[in-house]
């Protein structure tokens, strides 16, 4: 199953960023701008990690990350605290409250993803494994290794990136607007046809013979890692 991720975040264009990205690279994504509502989020459905703003609107982030230290049943949730206080005694601060990672504002997209991961290797390595399998295909991200069955399978980085990108989240639909941006970049400016470009290279590479197919087309809405492949 896909990470899950709580982002507590009250400037809006930052919580559609983050949450946006997050959607794009297989996590499970709930937001919130209101520290308050994080006991009862947490409560409903456990993340693996969160995201957690210092200054917001009621509660502060840090007394958001203190009162779920003192819970036996959260005090072990990974938090990761997004603050436009650089200061070191402000990180010293953030950390001493039980934060397990401290980001200053204006941050990077990719080195925070790094970060989340990272953490989740450590906490929840299920979540991040290194081996991705469905039926007979697996891929390691490691070693950039792809087999189906006994054979490998040579792709490019674009491809091997595409097919890892749906494997994470089998069943679930990706436009060709959300895999440009995943797979190519959203500083990159490529037609949403080079999608289907690639999917049918990424195709005939994985297919042989009769051999199911293992994406699904989703007419006028894009693409699918079938979630009946392990059948």
């Amino acid at each position: 199953m896909s990470a899950s991720i709580l982002i507590v975040e009250d400037e809006d264009p930052i919580q559609v960023l983050l949450g946006y990205n997050f959607e794009a690279e297989g996590f499970r994504v709930r937001c919130t701008a209101n520290g308050e509502d994080v006991p009862m989020l947490v409560s409903d459905e456990r993340p693996d990690v969160i995201l957690l703003d210092w200054m917001l609107p009621g509660i502060s982030g840090i007394e958001v990350c203190r009162l779920l230290r003192t819970k036996p049943d959260t005090r072990d949730i990974p938090i990761i605290m997004l603050t436009a206080r650089g200061e070191e005694a402000e990180r010293v601060r953030g950390l001493a409250t039980g934060a397990d990672d401290y980001v200053v504002k204006p941050f990077s997209v990719p080195e925070l993803l790094a970060r989340v991961r990272t953490i989740l290797r450590r906490s929840n390595p299920e979540t991040v494994a290194e081996t991705l399998a469905a039926g007979d295909i697996s891929l390691d991200r490691r070693t950039r290794r792809v087999t189906r069955g006994l054979r490998d399978i040579e792709l490019s980085p674009t491809e091997f990136k595409l097919l890892e990108h749906l494997m994470q989240s089998p069943g679930r639909v990706y436009s060709r607007s959300q895999l440009l941006d995943a797979v190519w970049g959203r500083d990159v400016y490529i037609d949403e046809r080079t999608v289907d470009v690639h999917v049918g290279r990424l195709r005939k590479a994985i297919r042989r013979g009769r051999e199911p197919d293992p994406i699904r087309t989703v007419r006028g809405m894009g693409y699918a890692f079938d979630e009946r492949f392990n059948l």
